[in-house]
């Protein structure tokens, strides 16, 4: 018998490849004898450049480059085992977990940091990029990211602007003359699941705004900016920014990338089963168990659980999920192609217990649902 573990991190509790051991435990609590693969899995935020090396078996880069707020922070970018592909994710440089609860601004944070960590793979050669771009705790339109890169912006005065989206409001000139030409030698994929526009009540500012500590005048601020951003931009370059969709992922970066990097938007999630092979290592297998920390409206739109169960469908192998809290219908998990799915919290529970016992959770729910599962849905018996 062969189980497939796939899940995402469950977020503020444990990274995938601890969701991994912890699922293999009840797995072979009831089935010993199990062939259980563990493929930890991300969907372009943090995990997803560990788990396309690893999985590869690639190498990672460290630098010090410059945080959010403009602090000395130890990053890594990834190498394939192709040996030609640099991943770049966001979330180590320029990542929400890199500032404390109260120290959150937009209006300030930079994506600098992201920019350095391209620039340094572009040194050591590398020409082929795959960016992950979740997590971030930025929302000032890549801007960072391509002063980085050798980008200049300028107010009224002939002023360099300072760091952040609050400053793009301010913005008159850019001067692109400095921009690494090394880029236009360069292909880069970008994984997002965000299919936001860069302004509006659906954008950047308003949707995401809020969780990088955003007030609503903050949000009312930052918005303006990036519509002014990209007013500028489209009369400098005739690229509009606003009608990117996907546009508003990381704070604007998505629409940096597509305009200035040449970039193209994959789905997150779509990124990272390709990298692993998973059609190849699901082939002969029995069943999957995915997972994340909550199912909800938002795993219909990409998430990892929805892109496994998506992946498994023309294999006909068994998906079912596990999860801190469990919110789709049945309908719903229909709509993607899950067996079905189990909240890992049995009781009346806090949010903070359930973080803190995620494991044993982890791994006594997966005993109980293999437990009562037919052995001829698995396609052995529990002694295989």
């Amino acid at each position: 018998m062969k189980i497939i573990i796939a899940p995402d991190s469950f977020k503020g509790s444990l990274a995938a490849p601890d969701v991994c051991r912890a699922v293999k435990k009840g797995v072979l609590a009831v089935f010993p004898g199990a062939d259980v693969t563990e493929l930890p899995l991300a969907d372009g935020g943090e995990g997803t450049m560990e788990s396309m090396v690893r999985a590869s078996g690639g190498q990672f880069i460290q630098r010090e480059v410059r945080g959010p707020l403009g602090e000395p922070v130890r990053a890594a970018f990834g190498v394939l085992g192709d040996g030609e592909t640099a991943v770049i994710e966001m979330a180590q440089a320029s990542g929400l977990t890199l500032v404390a609860d109260g120290e959150r601004n937009p209006l300030t944070a930079s994506s600098f940091g992201t920019g350095e960590l391209i620039q340094a793979a572009l040194d050591l050669g590398y020409r082929k990029f795959i960016v992950g771009i979740g997590g971030s705790a930025t929302n000032d339109a890549g801007t960072g990211m391509l002063k980085a890169l050798g980008m200049r912006f300028f107010d009224s005065r002939g002023a360099e602007l300072g760091e952040g989206g609050g400053d793009l409001g301010r913005l008159a000139h850019i001067d692109g003359s400095g921009f690494d030409e090394r880029i236009a030698e360069a292909d880069f994929l970008v994984a997002s699941d965000v299919r936001n526009p860069l302004c509006g009540p659906d954008g950047a500012s308003a949707v995401f705004g809020p969780q990088k500590g955003a007030t609503p005048e903050m949000v009312r601020v930052l918005d303006a900016a990036l519509h002014h951003f990209a007013e500028v931009t489209h009369r400098q370059t005739g690229k509009e920014l606003r009608a990117y969709p996907g546009g508003g992922a990381a704070g604007g970066m998505g629409a940096a990338l597509i305009a200035f990097l040449d970039a193209e938007l994959r789905p997150g999630i779509g990124l990272v089963l390709e990298s692993l092979d998973f059609a190849a290592e699901i082939r002969d297998a029995d069943l999957i168990i995915t997972g994340e920390g909550r199912l909800d409206a938002q795993t219909l739109e990409g998430k990892v659980v929805a892109g496994v169960a998506e992946a498994a469908r023309s294999s006909g192998v068994p998906v079912i999920a596990l999860a801190g809290s469990q919110n789709l219908s049945f309908a719903q998990l229909r709509q993607i192609d899950l067996l079905s799915a189990f909240s890992i919290v049995s009781g009346p529970c806090s949010v903070e217990m359930a973080m803190e016992q995620a494991e044993q959770l982890l791994t006594e729910k997966a005993s109980m649902v293999l437990s009562v599962m037919r052995p001829g849905l698995l396609s052995a018996p529990p002694d295989a």
